[in-house]
């Protein structure tokens, strides 16, 4: 019981970490754990179930559950289910409804976590880069302070910071030299 207890603080753990490193919101990350967490399950419990997964941002509880749609003539068994049955987990069922089913934990295999890896992280550089240009696209016109983190094919590679700026070879000085390390101020 004290392992599973100290998983479900994990994922917390790990949600603010990866959201205070990227200064993006615990939410977007949590997000992504969730939808990384359903496509794990979806392959464990077939691709047409609709599966969902929700971590409760207090105590770290993973719920899954499997989401159907209420039917008259069943046509897809792994997403749909009959009135009938239906009323029979909740009497108010009305076709167009979704019934929720829970679903017990699953153990992951290591393809399952590679994958779910993946989403997360592809997911939260989608956040960062969001989160980036909302931080910059108001600063048009400004003049900004950088470290030169690498120069690239003639192109120049700054850190300001919050995120990393291109100055293009085509827009700097002739005969203008850049190494690691130099400070650079440029115009947005």
């Amino acid at each position: 019981m004290a392992a599973v207890s100290a998983n479900k603080l994990e994922l917390l753990q790990i949600a603010d970490a990866v959201a205070r490193e990227k200064s993006i919101d615990r939410g977007i990350v949590i997000a992504a754990m969730e939808d990384a967490i359903a496509r794990a399950a979806r392959s464990r419990y077939g691709s047409e179930t609709e599966v969902r997964a929700e971590i409760d941002q207090k105590k770290g509880e993973l719920r899954l559950s499997r989401h159907m749609l209420v039917v008259e003539q069943v046509e897809n068994p792994s997403n749909q289910i009959s009135v009938e049955d239906a009323r029979r987990l909740n009497p108010s069922a009305q076709v167009g409804d979704t019934i929720a089913d829970a679903l017990p934990p699953l153990e992951y295999g290591r393809i399952a976590a590679q994958s779910a890896k993946q989403v997360i992280v592809q997911k939260v550089r989608e956040a960062e880069r969001d989160r980036q240009y909302s931080d910059y696209k108001d600063r048009i016109g400004e003049i900004v302070n950088g470290v030169v983190k690498r120069v690239e094919y003639g192109n120049v590679v700054v850190d300001l910071g919050r995120g990393e700026a291109i100055v293009r070879r085509d827009e700097m000085l002739p005969r203008e030299v850049f190494r690691n390390g130099d400070r650079v101020r440029a115009y947005i």
